[in-house]
């Protein structure tokens, strides 16, 4: 079982602050599903489906804490678990934050062990499922990977950038940010249309790092903004059912990007990096902070390698973006 110094010390405070209900909550994943659990009609959010976990009680950390309430609630006994993402959440009637952990190894058959109904259900499908408003930021977690790649743009064009991002995918990579300032719209769009197709073959997801207009035009699976581009925005500039991401550096930009509802942020740079000399490491403390700030999951950027997922997960993040560490070609 996994239990980290970083988690600890966050908990310890969060778990002091008033009016907070602190909830452990657990994904129970095999891979292409995970176990959804029915609430009872009579609790708050009754008849409202949900991942299972319970009340952190004090002094409690929140591995014995979903530990227990699993062996309770659905009779399986945990291996091995570690950090997902953390949520705040402000309902009418009270404030909660859930703790949720990703529960990778397990003995034992889950079952609706207090006699509520259970349910394993594909990640693709977790929308397709009435659950609490909380859980929203939950299930873009379950469905998002822990590599993001940022294509590098000088390479960002023609057959071998194709060569390239096709032996990306190969490898696993199943996120891709589109992103090349060096190339007017109608070249960006013709590009997009080929990376998209590519990518939609090996079931990947692409976002446009574009204008809202150039986004329009092109059937991309999401808009990207730059911190400039957020900052300027009074709301959510696309439908719901595509992925808005967003750049964020400090605290202001992350909240600017809870206000206006992005699915997933990159916060950035954790280390020094060769694109942005200049710029000040955030370092994976303030990391932490700023993951625990988002109301979404969050990707870390800024001189990092898949080397550095695991750390990445430990400080709040959903895991890491790159550009030249995940390209499969020459950056």
């Amino acid at each position: 079982m996994q239990n980290t110094a970083p988690e600890s010390t966050v908990i310890s405070t969060v778990s002091a602050e008033a009016g907070i209900i602190h909830v452990a909550v657990a994904v129970i994943d095999n891979g292409t599903q995970v176990l959804l659990a029915r609430r009872p009609g009579h609790v708050h959010q009754g008849g409202l489906w949900e991942f299972p976990g319970g009340k952190v009680e004090a002094g409690e950390q929140v591995a014995d804490a979903l530990t227990r309430e699993l062996q309770e609630e659905v009779g399986i006994s945990v291996t091995r678990m570690r950090p997902l993402i953390r949520i705040r959440h402000d309902y009418a009637e009270r404030k909660v934050l859930l703790d949720v952990h990703r529960i990778e190894a397990y003995d034992g058959t889950a079952y609706g062990r207090e006699g509520q109904a259970v349910q394993w259900v594909n990640h693709a499908d977790l929308h397709e499922w009435p659950m609490p408003a909380a859980n929203l930021p939950i299930i873009h977690a379950v469905q998002l990977p822990d590599r993001y790649l940022i294509t590098p743009a000088r390479s960002a064009r023609g057959a071998a950038f194709i060569d390239s991002l096709q032996v990306c995918l190969q490898s696993g990579i199943r996120l891709i940010q589109y992103r090349d300032n060096d190339v007017d719209d109608d070249q960006y769009m013709d590009m997009a249309g080929q990376i998209i197709e590519l990518a939609h073959r090996y079931d990947a997801r692409v976002i446009l790092n574009r204008t809202q207009e150039v986004f329009q035009r092109c059937p991309a699976d999401g808009l990207h903004l730059s911190s400039s581009r957020l900052l300027v925005l009074a709301q959510r500039p696309v439908p719901a059912d595509v992925y808005l991401s967003a750049s964020c550096h400090d605290s202001a930009e992350v909240r600017q990007a809870n206000s206006i509802g992005a699915d997933f942020i990159v916060v950035s740079p954790i280390k020094a990096t060769r694109s942005h000399p200049g710029a000040l490491p955030l370092g994976w403390d303030k990391c932490r902070q700023l993951t625990e700030l988002a109301q979404m999951p969050a990707y870390a950027l800024g001189g990092l390698g898949e080397a550095d997922i695991s750390n990445a997960q430990l400080y709040g993040a959903q895991g890491i973006a790159a550009i030249r560490s995940l390209w499969c070609g020459q950056a």
